[in-house]
């Protein structure tokens, strides 16, 4: 089983076992929502512009709320479990697309809920995973105010320095791969990633919103 597909699975799984308005980190959307969301994605190709141009993000959101309208949880969780449009035809593009989705989709669901700890992901998953940060960071950085240099930690000294602001103080960000990926995504309060540097520059990309 590839990695897309275990995260698919294991996100259903637990999507399953919470049922629906459980909270995720995904702003303003419960897991009703985020179910909606990723059939919306794989199966409404009309709808997809909305998720990244904001003019017509009127039309996504209502295309999520009509599906969740029309499919009980269960039933949205059962189209989400099973890869849908072209990535249940084309095995190879569900794994160059739905990987990271999955597992950051995956992590938004876990760490909403209390008690949460990290997964030790295969040490394949992990080499995966920071062969997309290295070449995704440039983009999930673009909108952070101050340079950022990673560090990937448990997978030998490598090292990317990005980040939307070329002058002035970085800050160094330390951690596994998976942690790497979840902080680039917008997900820093939640991420074991580690922070250090100038205290005020630190202090702005906490706060500044990341991801795609």
């Amino acid at each position: 089983m590839t990695h897309a597909r275990s995260e698919r699975a294991a996100l259903c799984d637990l999507l399953d076992r919470l049922g629906p308005g459980e909270p995720t980190l995904c702003e303003g959307w419960d897991t009703y929502d985020l179910a909606a969301h990723l059939v919306l994605r794989e199966r409404r190709p009309d709808a997809l512009p909305g998720i990244a141009l904001p003019a017509m993000a009127g039309r996504t959101a209502s295309v999520q709320r009509a599906l969740k309208a029309k499919h009980p949880f269960p039933q949205l969780v059962d189209l989400v479990r099973k890869p849908g449009g072209v990535y249940g035809l084309l095995p190879f593009l569900d794994s160059a697309v739905n990987t990271m989705e999955y597992f950051v989709h995956h992590e938004d669901v876990r760490r909403a809920q209390p008690g949460w700890a990290p997964r030790e992901l295969p040490a394949d998953f992990e080499d995966l995973i920071w062969k997309r940060v290295s070449g995704m960071a440039k983009l999930m950085l673009r909108r952070s105010p101050v340079g950022v240099v990673l560090h990937r930690r448990g997978g030998g000294a490598r090292s990317v320095v990005l980040g939307g602001a070329q002058q002035g103080p970085k800050v160094e960000v330390s951690g596994t791969a998976s942690e790497l990926l979840l902080f680039c995504f917008g997900r820093q309060a939640h991420s074991r990633a580690e922070m250090t540097g100038d205290a005020e520059a630190v202090e702005r990309l906490k706060g500044s919103r990341l991801g795609m």
